[in-house]
């Protein structure tokens, strides 16, 4: 066990760390395991190799804070003091210690879904690598809207502004109106006006009124508009722009950022089963994980955070190590498939980083299951760690 002692002169732990290590420490008495408490400071990553370890505090555990990127559930940068639901983005808990507890916030019921689910996944069976029919949950497939769609439609982008910080476009403006970017199924909305978006306002920082700017970003599988600050709809032929400036403090100055980016469910009625019926051999991915997508946007890789076979249109056992790899729009073009409005889910971020100075933004992005046909999947397991 490692106790939160950020700094060397801080002599003490808090009552309910106390009480913790002391309720850990019986447990582990009891079922004769062998266990240390030991200081933050004085701990290593490589000891944290060679045993399991339970990590005490959060702000003021460094070891908590270095370690949490990759879990679904982590705690907010400092001072927010929040706790996110990496599978939920929109879902943010955060309580003043004099409130009870709400009746709807049942924490207890998230805390044991979650266990079951690691168990389960610690016990599945690696994946096997090669070309499976995806079926991508939209708590997955929200991050990839927003790094290969949302990111890739942003115009100073393309027209090489931000080239030497967070890389450039392949969506040059050449491809304006007439590039396939997916499937005729693909419908990909723009605005900063959706009830629960991260990036909705009033009035975008130039000015723009939100409502009534709402566009097209791909309509039909075609590549329609980019994302626009005021003054450079000129620079491509347009009239006005569509209202994506935002600064993200008073002194900032507003520069392109990316509004709400939507995946439009499916008009015809289809659940998630009807999505699995028509899958022989394929994988459900559920929950965002890590990431990597080149500079233009282009190739990417994905994993997740829970991993099901599909066998025979029928959700199957649980898989493990999964990684999807593809180019962004041979990717979209093998989409086959989507859910109806029932099966809509709201993700996003609250820090999408841009700009030098470096601006971070709120951004939400709406999206259904989704079915996409022949995806070449990775095997992430490593046997060197």
């Amino acid at each position: 066990m490692t106790k939160a002692n950020k700094k060397d002169d801080y002599p003490f732990t808090s009552m309910a760390t106390t009480i913790a290590i002391t309720e850990l420490a019986s447990l582990f008495t009891t079922n004769q395991i062998a266990y240390a408490v030991q200081p933050t400071s004085s701990i290593t990553l490589s000891d944290m190799r060679e045993h399991p370890v339970v990590l005490m505090g959060a702000y003021n555990n460094e070891w908590t804070e270095r370690l949490q990127s990759d879990l679904r559930y982590r705690f907010a940068a400092d001072p927010a003091r929040e706790i996110l639901d990496e599978m939920n983005p929109s879902k943010i808990w955060i309580r003043p210690a004099s409130l009870p507890l709400q009746e709807e916030d049942d924490f207890a019921g998230e805390a044991a879904l979650a266990a079951d689910q690691a168990r389960a996944k610690l016990k599945a069976k690696p994946v096997t690598p090669g070309k499976y029919d995806l079926v991508i949950d939209p708590t997955n497939l929200w991050l990839t809207i927003h790094e290969s769609i949302g990111h890739s439609t942003e115009l100073d982008r393309a027209l090489g502004w931000e080239a030497d910080y967070t890389g450039t476009s392949f969506l040059t403006p050449d491809k304006l109106g007439k590039f396939q970017f997916g499937s005729p199924l693909v419908n990909i909305v723009g605005d900063r006006s959706q009830e629960g978006g991260l990036a909705t306002v009033g009035y975008d920082d130039d000015g723009v009124r939100s409502v009534g700017a709402e566009f097209p970003i791909i309509k039909n599988g075609v590549f329609e508009s980019y994302q626009m600050a005021v003054g450079q709809a000129a620079l491509i032929g347009r009239a006005q722009s569509n209202g994506c400036a935002y600064g993200d403090s008073p002194t900032s100055f507003p520069i392109q950022r990316m509004p709400n980016v939507s995946l439009q469910p499916n008009p015809d009625p289809t659940s998630l089963d009807d999505l699995f019926a028509d899958v022989k051999d394929g994988i459900y991915i559920v929950g965002n994980g890590s990431w990597s997508i080149d500079q233009q946007r282009y190739n990417f890789q994905f994993t997740g955070q829970l991993f099901y076979e599909i066998k025979n249109g029928k959700r199957g056992e649980m898989l493990r190590d999964v990684a999807y790899q593809g180019r962004t729009p041979d990717f979209w073009n093998a989409l086959d498939g989507l859910g109806d409005k029932s099966t809509y889910f709201l993700g996003g971020t609250i820090f999408c980083g841009k700009g030098q100075p470096s601006q971070s933004a709120p951004v939400s992005h709406g999206a259904v299951p989704a079915r996409f046909r022949r995806i070449n999947v990775l095997n992430t397991e490593r046997d060197d760690v």
